[in-house]
């Protein structure tokens, strides 16, 4: 069992910066293939990047590829998201999740957490 809150979120101008974080309880945490997805209104959940367990392994979605970076501190249980320049369509509830697997599938993970929502005014 893998718990995960995200914290971070909030509102920012378009060009702007934040950093997503997501603490995950569990003493498994370091053998979990970590992702992050998200949300926008009326939208299905779509996949935003991942990371391996290592870290040697990182995959983005082209619409944030060059602007967010994922990253984790297995030894903070801990899992990053820095975004810059942020865009409107940006804009969503952004979920961290976790699977024993590498993949960049939404469907493929089995833990998420209760979201932290993201708007980008322009």
């Amino acid at each position: 069992q893998v718990q995960l809150v995200e914290s971070g979120g909030g509102l920012v101008q378009a060009g702007g910066s934040l950093r997503l974080s997501c603490a995950a309880s569990g003493r498994t945490f370091s053998s979990y293939a970590m992702a992050w997805v998200r949300q926008a209104p009326g939208k299905e959940r779509e996949f935003v990047a991942t990371i391996s367990w290592t870290g040697g392994r990182i995959k983005y979605a082209d619409s944030v590829k060059g602007r967010f970076t994922i990253s984790r501190d297995n030894a903070k249980n801990t899992v990053y998201l820095q975004m810059n320049g942020l865009k409107p369509e940006d804009t969503a509830v952004y979920y961290c999740a976790a699977n024993p697997s590498y993949s960049y599938i939404v469907s493929d993970y089995t833990y998420f957490g209760q979201g932290t929502q993201v708007i980008v005014s322009s």
